[in-house]
């Protein structure tokens, strides 16, 4: 679940990067958000419940 978020939130920043260049910051939280949550999920290394 937190890999699925975290590639929501790279698409969220990607389309806003490229297409609504207005809200920067909101978009490089937003990046900073997903690389934290692949860092964590590497680090504990947990498999997701199927």
């Amino acid at each position: 679940m937190l890999i699925t978020l975290a590639i929501i939130l790279l698409i969220l920043w990607a389309l806003g990067f490229l297409a609504f260049h207005v809200a920067g910051g909101f978009i490089h939280i937003l990046l900073v958000i997903a690389l934290i949550i692949i860092v964590v999920r590497l680090i504990t290394g947990r498999r997701p419940v199927v």
